[in-house]
């Protein structure tokens, strides 16, 4: 299966495993090709830079850079024109996953994040929970 994974659940899989966390053994399997793009890449280095992460980044023995680097390990960096906006999109900053999408020509999109739940599909893309992702995968 071919997805786009938000950075929602990127985060939580690398800071608390669980569900999140078995899409990264999915990829490393092989059952699971994950995409990202440039500008999701960045918002994730942003991201687990906080200050918030920092405890339970040292208490999974990692930095920002190293539990950046384990994301990479597990998906394809491609580039990802934008996309229009569309107008159901509740949150603009959903975009660069919307537009990954697109480009990687995803079987599904894979988040946490309600505003693009909420959208259900987009061009034709489903946009699913970890459950679901899980279940497609055999993995639940």
């Amino acid at each position: 299966m071919r997805a786009v994974v938000d950075n929602n659940l990127f985060v939580s899989g690398l800071l608390w495993g669980d569900k999140p966390g078995r899409l990264f053994g999915a990829a490393a399997a092989g059952r699971l090709q994950i995409f990202l793009s440039e500008a999701l890449l960045a918002e994730l280095r942003e991201v687990l830079q906080r200050r918030k992460f920092a405890a339970r980044l040292a208490l999974k023995g990692l930095t920002p850079e190293t539990g950046l680097a384990q994301v990479q390990a597990a998906a394809r960096v491609i580039p990802a024109p934008p996309v229009p906006l569309p107008t159901l999109l509740r949150d603009a900053d959903d975009l660069p996953v919307l537009a990954c999408a697109v480009a990687a020509e995803v079987d599904v999109i894979i988040t946490g994040d309600k505003d693009l739940l909420a959208l259900n599909r987009f061009k034709g893309i489903p946009i699913i929970t970890v459950n679901e992702a899980l279940e497609r995968l055999k993995l639940s």
